[in-house]
Order: C-alpha cells, then sequence, then structure tokens
C-alpha cells in the first residue's frame, strides 16, 4: 500500500454521541479502517473501581453502531480501544455484546470479531513483587507496596500496539480493546500494512481525539488521517471545521509534561523535529516525527480503590461578609463534624469543601485566590465507611455554615443558602492507587486474545 486513511469519530466513543453529518463524509472518503478510543482516565478512578461505565449505554450503542454499519457496508475493519471508558473485562464484554446485538439486529453478515482483555490479576502481581520484581512508580510515586495493593479493586495495563496486531493477523473484522494507549488504537493497523513506527505512532497522536486537532473548536466530528512512509496528513470532515498547522501542532503538544514526547509500552513517540505544512484548506501534513523503542517493555499499569461512600450538599453565598470570612464559615463546620465524629486525620472520614467562585477549579494554583467573586458556590463533600455517616457528616458540613458563628453578624439569617435541603447520596469514593508501570518479557502477556463470531446464521 501506498498510503492507508484510518477515519477517527469520536475522541471518546460514547462519552458524547458523534456528530453524523461529518461521519458519513468520512465514511464517503472510502477509509481503510474506522477506528476510536473509547476511554480515558480523565474520568478519574471511580469507574475503574466500581467497575461501571461514565459513559450512558444508549451512546455507547449509537456509536458503535454507526461504525459498525458503516464498517461492514464498505467491508474495513473497524478497531476500539480502552472499551467502555476504563477497557476493564465487563466492559471489554459488554462492547462485545453490543456489536453482537447490533449485528443480529441488521442481520448482518457473520464477521470476526476479536478481542483482548487488560485486567491484571491481584494474586499474580503480588507474586512478581515477592520475586523482587519492582513495579516503578510514575509522576514521583513510591514503587508500588504490598499495602497499596491491598487497597486497590482493581487494576488493568495499558497495552500498545501488540494486541491489536495479532487480532489483525488472525483476520479480525472488528476488534474490541482492553485498555490501551490512545495512540495504539491508530498505529497498529499502519503498523500492520508495513508503515514506519515513525508515522505510525504520530498518526494515533494526532487521531487519538478525533476533531480536536481541528479548528474552530468541535467536539464529536470526525476526522481522517492518512499515512504514507514519509508523512502524515489529517483532515477535517466537518465543513464547519479545519485542521491548521495550529491545530494539529497545538493538539500533538497538549496533555503531557513535556510537550513533545508521547510514551508508549514500546517506547517513545519524539515530536521535537516535526514540520507541519498547511497541505490544503482542510489538510495538514506532517513530517521528522520519530519513534525510539525503549531498552524494555515497561507497560503501565492503572489501579483504583475505594475510599468510602460518599454524600454531596450545596450551598449559595451572596452576603460579602461571609464571603470575605468564608475559611472561617468552613471551619465553624468542620468543627462542629469533629465533635460529634472525632478528628477526621484518624482515617474514619474525610470532608471536603470547594469553593466555586474563588479556587474550586485550580485550587492553590489560582492566582486570584484572594480576590473571590461576589457570589460563591461551595460544593460539600461527605465520605465515611457507611452512607449513613456520610449523610451526616455532610448534612453537619452543610448546614452548620448556616450557624456559622462570625464575630462581626448582627441577624439571625441570610448567611448561605441551601441550594437544596437534603443532602444528595453520590457515587462512592475511590482513590487512584496504581500509576505505575510493570516490565514484561513479552508484549502480550498482560493482552489475553480471543476470537469469536458475530452476525446472522
Amino acid at each position: 500500500m501506498d498510503s492507508l486513511k484510518i477515519i477517527c469519530p469520536n475522541g471518546h466513543l460514547g462519552f458524547a454521541p458523534i456528530r453524523l453529518d461529518s461521519f458519513k463524509l468520512g465514511v464517503a472518503a472510502r477509509p481503510h479502517y474506522i477506528a476510536a478510543d473509547s476511554g480515558s482516565d480523565d474520568v478519574g478512578p471511580i469507574p475503574l473501581g466500581s467497575d461501571t461505565s461514565t459513559s450512558p449505554l444508549a451512546w455507547q450503542t449509537h456509536d458503535l453502531e454507526h461504525m459498525l454499519l458503516a464498517a461492514r457496508g464498505l467491508g474495513v475493519p473497524m478497531i476500539i480501544g480502552s472499551s467502555g471508558d476504563t477497557g476493564s473485562n465487563s466492559r471489554v464484554d459488554l462492547f462485545v455484546r453490543i456489536i453482537q446485538d447490533v449485528a443480529a439486529k441488521h442481520r448482518l453478515k457473520p464477521f470476526k470479531l476479536g478481542y483482548f482483555y487488560s485486567e491484571v490479576d491481584k494474586t499474580d502481581l503480588r507474586s512478581r513483587m515477592r520475586a523482587g520484581e519492582v513495579v516503578a512508580g510514575l509522576d514521583a510515586r513510591n514503587a508500588l507496596t504490598e499495602a497499596e495493593l491491598d487497597a486497590t479493586e482493581r487494576i488493568v495495563a495499558m497495552a500498545d500496539v501488540h494486541p491489536f496486531i495479532e487480532l489483525l493477523k488472525q483476520g479480525a473484522d472488528v476488534i474490541i480493546g482492553g485498555r490501551s494507549s490512545d495512540s495504539a488504537v491508530f498505529a497498529a493497523p499502519a503498523i500492520h500494512h508495513g508503515f514506519p513506527a515513525d508515522q505510525a505512532y504520530y498518526l494515533g497522536k494526532v487521531l487519538e481525539c478525533a476533531s480536536f486537532c481541528a479548528e474552530p473548536y468541535g467536539g464529536k466530528e470526525t476526522v481522517l488521517g492518512e499515512i504514507t512512509a514519509s508523512d502524515v496528513k489529517v483532515t477535517a470532515m466537518s465543513p464547519a471545521q479545519r485542521c491548521t498547522i495550529a491545530s494539529v501542532s497545538g493538539h500533538a503538544m497538549y496533555e503531557r509534561s513535556n510537550p513533545f514526547y508521547e510514551f508508549v509500552a514500546s517506547g517513545k513517540l519524539d515530536m521535537s523535529a516535526c514540520h507541519y505544512e498547511q497541505h490544503s484548506e482542510k489538510t495538514t501534513r506532517i513530517t521528522g516525527a520519530r519513534f525510539y523503542p525503549g531498552t524494555e517493555f515497561r507497560v503501565k499499569l492503572e489501579g483504583a480503590g475505594k475510599v468510602g461512600e460518599r454524600y454531596i450538599g450545596m450551598v449559595g453565598i451572596r452576603d460579602p461578609y461571609t464571603i470575605a470570612n468564608i475559611d472561617a464559615v468552613m471551619g465553624w463546620a468542620r468543627t462542629q463534624v469533629r465533635e460529634r465524629f472525632g478528628d477526621a486525620n484518624e482515617g474514619s472520614y474525610q470532608l471536603h469543601y470547594t469553593v466555586y467562585g474563588r479556587n474550586g477549579v485550580m485550587g492553590e494554583l489560582e492566582p486570584f485566590k484572594h480576590k473571590p467573586a461576589h457570589e460563591l458556590a461551595v460544593l460539600v463533600q461527605g465520605v465515611a465507611p457507611t452512607a449513613e455517616m456520610a449523610e451526616e457528616i455532610c448534612m453537619i458540613g452543610t448546614r452548620q455554615m448556616f450557624y456559622a458563628r462570625l464575630p462581626e453578624v448582627k441577624g439571625s439569617a441570610g448567611s448561605v443558602a441551601f441550594a437544596l435541603d437534603e443532602v444528595l447520596r453520590a457515587s462512592p469514593a475511590y482513590r487512584w492507587t496504581l500509576n505505575h508501570t510493570l516490565r514484561c518479557e513479552h508484549p502480550l502477556a498482560l493482552f489475553p486474545t480471543h476470537m469469536t463470531t458475530a452476525g446472522a446464521a
């Protein structure tokens, strides 16, 4: 093949439905593959820890159905990575069932449906640790300890291109992947067809978030990537968008500590020497990417553990004096919780306040936190081992803001307002327990592949 074309209709399949007009234009361009990533740790640790999806089933089914019908209509493979937001085994099984149900619904001719898992067994990991294997921490984390492993509900490993390529070699028409590096979803078919890793991993980097590499901003629109032996071209399919030097290079550099590097299990994509040129009004051409294999194959592990049950309360504040003394107001409420349940430092519960209008988004990084807005919204979160305890903690932590004793207050009411009189049951609280890497002797060691069929008999 002189070139390979892949369309990506959604940077996070199911998180919001794909926009069908640009998707149809992408399909009309007759790509060789239709692919999308369906997961991210941007959604936080809750879906992984609780083994659920944050994306609605209806939206996931919508995207998978349109992609499957288009792929089968063209007779080209369809690839999904990080199924169901987390890529856990249950999410892979969910997507496999959706594909089978959609194929039966539309009476599609039988096709080969490949899939792979990414969950890591805690017992096996513990054995490797006791045998001396170091599970190295990322982002200044310490090496994994057995205590943190004990606190973990679920672990997924992040696949590189290898399980996708293995299933393509077996003739899969549709691939449903477990947790995967975003770029690997698109790099895999390119490498499978013999294109250089330099261009293949850059193709994956530019396609992973679909229309985020185009301007003006518009999510869930389709983009088309084309790879040759020497370059990558990316084209916006939406009539309202175009891929420009600024939009493509900007996307390549975002969401990373070093804007020029993209790491996968097998190595590093170096984009520092990339050259961008406006190939046409809607297309940007990229050359100069380089991929450097690593000295060992290290797979990223993500793990989540449960902290406790959770309730939330919401408070609005307009009174200038209360705003000026908001820390004292929250301090008063914390004291009332402490009188009822003891010191939170013992780990028995957590009480969190997030002050929107002051520094609710950026926390201590906010440069203007000393200049709060004229009104504030305070999100109160109570976390505890039981729902009953969490509800009471959140109730005290919310209502006692109304009763806070400030020295200059003369009236008996009006300092804060409750968005709701009650506090609300929320999802349990989870935290990230693993952001580590594990050495593997074989690229498929943590990613067992399977093949089945779908379609009308």
